[in-house]
């Protein structure tokens, strides 16, 4: 059967100095899944096309696949200043799907899984999978073929993560899907040099959680995790990554490359005995209990050249708290030698002129290579900053947060923007989001 992958995204994950833009790491690892003697498989990255709509139509008329797959990686851009959604533009892409092709459409990625009813009923496939799809969309790839193409869910339920349309209703069979992501990624049909110019680095998993990121030593040990890769896999992925491409510049894909701490040490180590000589860039959880002096010196020696820190926003500590932790974790860093970013939010719940006045002053007595000032917190599904939404009426339910839904405080919300702007203006190494 012939398999078209459409990577839809095409927003840079950083804006303004540090533009960077995330291959489709995730369709990668879906595409790796397909069993090549039964699937032909075609992977069409938008992320750098000039016409999105002209790239599509010639691949799918070119290719003629039996089945299209969508990813649908970010629900917008997450900025408050420049709010970009992202679904209609997949909808325009499954439309022009349905127009030139009879392709069975199935939807899936890290939006679509966040929000899979909504996101369904939005994009209107035929099929979908929430969750880590690369198994159940290879066994959905297989049965299709079996079946001679989708005629209803008959044979499908069984399947975890499938969501489907029966008697007028989105079902989401059996809970998310799950993978051990046994499998590398197929990169061959992906522009591995221009992602290595564009960006962190080519994107290889180590862990996944949720879709904010840990903040507090609660999320620190292992049942908080969905996937946890063995170490010995992802020194494989990577020297096999730049043996076939001949790239060193690697992104750890990890909402907290640091904890549990103990994997995260023996991964460093693992990569020091490796002798592949990675430059490797990742996300750092601001916990001063696992981000000591020891973990900063192995990132450093194992080849890490950036740690992406996130300052609030979906956490429910205390800010002053939370900005004492960071403090130490910064300091750490620069007696360590590990270059780093901050992404700090601005008007979370409970936010006050004093607070932001604190926040600047922290941001001042730190040295990042970049920080980023977050104006509003994008609302998402299970945080807390969504039940202050929910009780404040700001939405009515969290199947609003399909849509761009931005938290301010009511107390910084008339003036917050312009006094972000400028103290950015007078920071050159501070970016306004």
């Amino acid at each position: 059967m012939r398999v078209l992958l459409i990577a839809t995204n095409r927003h840079d994950r950083l804006m303004s100095r540090m533009d960077a833009r995330p291959m489709p790491i995730g369709l990668a690892y879906v595409a790796g899944h397909l069993d090549p003697e039964r699937h032909t498989v075609k992977v069409l990255d938008l992320m750098f096309s000039e016409d999105y709509v002209e790239d599509t139509n010639r691949a799918v008329s070119s290719f003629a696949p039996d089945v299209v797959g969508i990813s649908l990686r970010n629900f917008d851009n997450q900025s408050y200043l420049d709010t970009q959604w992202a679904l209609p533009m997949t909808r325009d892409v499954i439309d022009l799907v349905r127009k030139i092709s009879k392709a069975t459409v199935v939807c899936g990625g890290p939006a679509f899984s966040i929000l899979p009813r909504e996101s369904f009923q939005f994009l209107a496939p035929d099929l979908g999978v929430a969750g880590d799809a690369g198994e159940t969309f290879a066994q959905l790839a297989d049965r299709l073929e079996d079946s001679g193409g989708y005629r209803g869910p008959d044979g499908l339920r069984d399947l975890p993560g499938l969501v489907y349309r029966e008697d007028g209703e989105v079902v989401i069979a059996g809970g998310q899907a799950s993978s051990a992501f046994p499998k590398p990624p197929l990169l061959e049909q992906l522009d591995m040099a221009r992602y290595e110019r564009a960006g962190f680095g080519i994107g290889i998993l180590t862990k996944l959680g949720d879709f904010f990121y840990p903040t507090s030593d609660e999320d620190a040990d292992e049942a908080s995790w969905r996937v946890i890769r063995p170490v010995e896999d992802v020194v494989r992925e990577a020297a096999d990554m730049k043996a076939r491409f001949g790239l060193r510049k690697v992104f750890f894909i990890d909402n907290g490359f640091n904890i549990p701490l103990a994997h995260a040490k023996s991964l460093c180590h693992a990569l020091i005995e490796s002798g592949l000589d990675l430059h490797w860039n990742t996300c750092l959880t601001p916990i001063p209990s696992s981000c000591d002096a020891d973990i900063v010196g192995l990132m450093r020696d194992a080849g890490c050249k950036l740690a992406i820190m996130t300052a609030g926003g979906h956490d429910d500590g205390n800010m002053s708290s939370g900005l004492d932790n960071l403090t130490r974790v910064c300091q750490t860093c620069e007696e360590g030698g590990l270059h780093y970013t901050l992404s700090q939010y601005f008007g979370e719940p409970g936010e006050t002129r004093e607070t932001v006045e604190e926040k600047l002053a922290f941001l001042k007595s730190v040295s990042p290579a970049v920080a980023s000032l977050r104006v509003g917190i994008r609302v998402l599904p299970g945080s807390p900053v969504a039940q202050a939404a929910l009780d404040e009426g700001l939405i009515t339910g969290e199947g609003d947060l399909l849509r761009p839904v931005f938290y301010l405080a009511e107390e910084v919300k008339d003036w917050i923007s312009d006094r972000l702007r400028e103290e950015a203006a007078a920071n050159p190494r501070w970016n306004l989001m």
